[in-house]
């Protein structure tokens, strides 16, 4: 029998869980002969405290499974697991990226088919077009766990300090900036991703082009131009800081209004405001006079859970993943910190013990009720892209280059990274 899969058990151990401040933990039980499963994701402390506790969960019901975590801060995992699934030395089941399938699997067979685990992964709680998010070439890889989309949360007690109606438009962005400004208050903050795909969804609305044809990139020079100018006026009219000083303990200390995040980061951007007592609302989606709201906005999977195609125990792994899934413990642990569940079983159960509730739920419900968002594209999420766009940007920004030597700048670039893909 495989050594890396059986451990014999020589010691009573008296505690169930042991923690690691390097970020690991073995959740341990007494038995004669176990199945070692390995775990990975990423998240803050909150996500990390309440998946171990599941873990220890998933232990009592599963003796016989020994579940070693491994987890930290996304940009570690995400470098980390980058070098492990190349070396393919990666968790069992991991937590990864919808942008993942893609980079890491685009014949459908970088992980584990998980439809072979169907009798343990119970994936009747998915509707088709749920699932078809987590298919690469028809070989389902991946079950997502809830939608995601970048929202505009506001702090509307701050606002109303100063009767200002929350911006619906994006002229309402700059109007509002015009009185915050004046206090050192910017109207809206958010970290690169968040702030390139808002940045998107006004030159599609304004040029009423898609950023992608299908699987091709469909911007021309011209599009990306909208693009830089209109970063280049959300930064010198103030309406929020360049992205590469944004704090998001400037949102705890009102030097922002509100930020442009993901459903899935509303509690642990927000969360402290919210437990104050500031009143923080998701907001319509920013949208030009006569577009409807929602248009050139882009839902993706917040987060999926996959298995490793390397794995030697597909079905402890699998027993584990439908656990994180499915089961009612990790439903009640895990609430709608990564968004609205998008397992029938596992929201059932929340709506039962009254837990559909808070900003993160809000923002949900805004989303899974607008009907003119897209399917967000992979390429959308081109970490050397947004790179390169922040940095013509800033080129602009401190007057080295005008927005047409920019966009044309970044044109090249993006269609040389598309050329590699």
């Amino acid at each position: 029998m495989n050594i890396r899969t059986k451990i014999l058990s020589a010691v009573c151990i008296a505690s169930a869980a042991v923690f690691f401040s390097c970020g690991e933990s073995d959740v341990i039980h007494s038995q004669n002969e176990q199945t070692l499963v390995t775990l990975s994701w990423w998240g803050n402390d909150a996500r990390n405290e309440y998946t171990l506790e599941a873990v220890e969960e998933f232990g009592k019901l599963h003796p016989e499974i020994k579940v070693k975590c491994s987890y930290s801060e996304w940009s570690g995992y995400e470098a980390r697991s980058r070098v492990q699934m190349i070396s393919d030395t990666e968790a069992d089941v991991m937590q990864v990226n919808f942008a993942w399938l893609s980079e890491y699997s685009p014949d459908g067979k970088g992980y584990y088919d998980l439809e072979k685990l169907s009798d343990i992964i119970d994936l009747s709680n998915y509707s088709e077009d749920m699932l078809e998010y987590g298919r690469k070439n028809g070989i389902l890889n991946a079950v997502p766990i809830a939608m995601n989309t970048e929202t505009i949360y506001i702090n509307q007690s701050v606002l109303d300090k100063y009767n200002l109606d929350v911006p619906l438009t994006w002229d309402d962005l700059f109007v509002c900036a015009e009185t915050l400004r004046k206090d050192g208050i910017y109207l809206l903050s958010g970290p690169s991703k968040s702030v390139w795909l808002y940045a998107i969804t006004y030159a599609e609305q304004l040029s009423g082009k898609k950023f992608t044809d299908g699987d091709n990139f469909s911007f021309t020079a011209d599009e990306l131009e909208i693009m830089i100018e209109f970063y280049d006026r959300l930064v010198k009219e103030e309406v929020m800081p360049q992205v590469e000083y944004f704090r998001k303990i400037d949102l705890d200390n009102k030097v922002y209004a509100g930020t442009v995040a993901w459903v899935s980061d509303a509690v642990n951007y927000l969360g402290t405001l919210s437990n104050k007592g500031e009143n923080i609302i998701p907001a319509e989606y920013t949208a030009l006079p006569g577009i409807e709201s929602g248009t050139g906005w882009y839902a993706k999977p917040a987060t999926m859970y996959a298995v490793s195609k390397n794995t030697e125990c597909p079905k402890e792994a699998g027993l584990l993943l439908d656990f994180l899934c499915n089961s009612m413990e990790m439903a009640q642990l895990q609430g709608v910190e990564k968004g609205i569940p998008l397992s029938k079983s596992a929201r059932e159960h929340l709506d039962e013990i009254g837990m559909l509730s808070g900003i993160q739920y809000e923002a949900s419900k805004l989303m899974e009720n607008n009907p003119h968002m897209s399917k967000m594209h992979p390429l959308m999420e081109n970490s050397r892209i947004i790179e390169d766009y922040f940095a013509v940007c800033n080129e602009v920004i401190f007057d080295k280059a005008d927005s047409k030597e920019a966009s044309e700048i970044l044109f090249e670039q993006i269609t040389e990274i598309c050329k590699n893909l």
